[in-house]
């Protein structure tokens, strides 16, 4: 008889035993769907996403990071990245995308990888995608932590859809010291574009084409020597026969073609070779046919970028008899100067976020430099390049000579990398709980494990 109650003892216990473990089990697997392993999350919009790690669909043993946006939305997840300045990094990870949709037709907005606080991103996917390997190298400039995000949206985008991240790396690169920029010269031949209501379509010149193909073997001379030598210059001429079909607009410039309006035009070409800066050349308007696209008085626009690769828009002048990209020894003998300071405000931007103060680019003026008949504003640009401005402290500035090394970043920086830990994927029971229980008193204190991303949208 005390054997029977012993054995049922037992059996209880065994059974209290099983349901125990198959509760703290259950239990484990919800906290696991909670478990961020350190990320913070952030929207633009409450209401609208879901964040979650998801144990059905995974790319390796881990848990995939789910964002699910149901309504138009900007969400990611981001963690504080400790970096060393003036520093080369990749960050990579595996990304499936299902129905994802952007806002507006031409956005940069998808799933991508980010710099929260920055316009710094990688490429961004749309649409449904099985797992793939997105990338995305940063300079750390003079920075020493970053907050790198796994976004699905954009600064300046929405999106809605759902993305999953998983198995993130990241690598630390070497800086490229070679001064030899090499340039990507897209000629869009023709643009057809919606314009009040009104299709728009006009086309190049085989003289414009020329025009152009004679300011970059100009371009090119002139970098080197403005600069007394401290960069060159190699370019690509690119012709693109199809047409633009989309167009920028913002209220300073009127339209231009920013570098989502030729985005899938160019993408090809970026991807075969490394380039440092790209021009993309337009006609706008033609006196001839009377046709204008507005702008509001420019002839080109610098300071844009390509997935961190300079962008300028260089604009044909309407009237096909203008001299502003012919060479004259009466008229004009610096006809490549749009493209020059247009690069130089690519330069400007650069310098400016590696902390450095020196003289904008448009303040000529307050130095004692006019535009001049037949040379422009040469002698400024040179001066500018080679950092001999005379200041009325009687010191010498403009650019410092380190702008000529800060390229864009390519595989080449990574020839030869230093792998880092992008913080450790512990999956543990005990973590997890921990982790869970300090997200909960997170939670008690304020709302903002789930942040607003208004202060990373710029």
């Amino acid at each position: 008889m005390q054997k029977k109650k012993i054995i049922g003892k037992v059996i209880k216990n065994l059974i209290f035993l099983v349901i125990s473990i198959v509760i703290i089990w259950g239990l484990y697997q919800i906290l696991l769907l909670n478990f961020f392993n350190g990320f913070e999350r952030a929207i633009y919009e409450e209401g609208k996403t879901d964040f979650e790690r998801d144990n059905q669909v995974k790319y390796s043993s881990l848990n995939s990071y789910k964002i699910t946006s149901h309504d138009f939305n900007d969400a990611m997840i981001y963690r504080t990245v400790d970096v060393t300045p003036n520093t080369a990094y990749r960050v990579t990870c595996m990304v499936k995308t299902e129905n994802v949709e952007t806002e507006q037709e031409i956005s940069s907005a998808g799933a991508q990888i980010c710099i929260a606080d920055t316009l710094e991103r990688s490429a961004s996917i749309t649409g449904t995608n099985d797992w793939k390997k997105l990338e995305f190298m940063f300079h750390s400039k003079n920075r020493e932590s970053v907050e790198l995000g796994f976004r699905l949206g954009s600064y300046d985008g929405n999106c809605k859809g759902t993305v999953w991240f998983s198995d993130f790396t990241l690598e630390m690169g070497a800086e490229d010291v070679d001064t030899e920029w090499n340039f990507a010269t897209f000629i869009f031949k023709s643009i057809d574009v919606p314009i009040d209501n009104q299709q728009v379509a006009l086309s190049m010149q085989e003289k414009d084409i020329n025009t152009i193909k004679l300011n970059m073997q100009r371009f090119q001379t002139t970098c080197a020597e403005l600069s007394n030598y401290q960069m060159t210059a190699d370019y690509d001429i690119i012709e693109i026969d199809t047409p633009i079909t989309s167009i920028s607009y913002d209220e300073e410039n009127g339209y231009y073609v920013g570098a989502a309006d030729v985005a899938t035009l160019i993408e090809p070409y970026i991807n075969q070779e490394e380039y440092d800066h790209i021009f993309a050349v337009v006609r706008l308007g033609d006196n001839a046919q009377n046709i204008e696209i507005p702008v509001h008085d420019w002839i080109g626009l610098g300071g844009m970028d390509y997935l961190g690769i300079g962008f300028s828009n260089i604009r044909l002048p309407n009237d096909n008899n203008d001299y502003i990209y012919t060479y004259s020894t009466n008229i004009n003998t610096f006809p490549e100067e749009v493209f020059l300071h247009e690069f130089l405000h690519s330069l400007e931007r650069n310098l400016k976020e590696y902390g450095y103060e020196f003289p904008e680019l448009h303040d000529y003026e307050e130095y004692g430099y006019q535009s001049e008949p037949i040379i422009g504003l040469k002698k400024w640009y040179q001066d500018y390049m080679q950092c001999t401005i005379l200041n009325d402290n009687g010191n010498y500035v403009g650019l410092d000579s380190m702008v000529y090394k800060l390229k864009p970043l390519h595989s080449s920086n990574f020839t030869y990398t230093v792998p880092l830990t992008l913080g450790t994927e512990s999956e543990n029971v005990f973590d997890v709980i921990r982790s869970s229980l300090q997200l909960l008193n997170q939670r008690k204190e304020v709302k903002k494990e789930t942040n607003t991303l208004e202060s990373f949208r710029i």
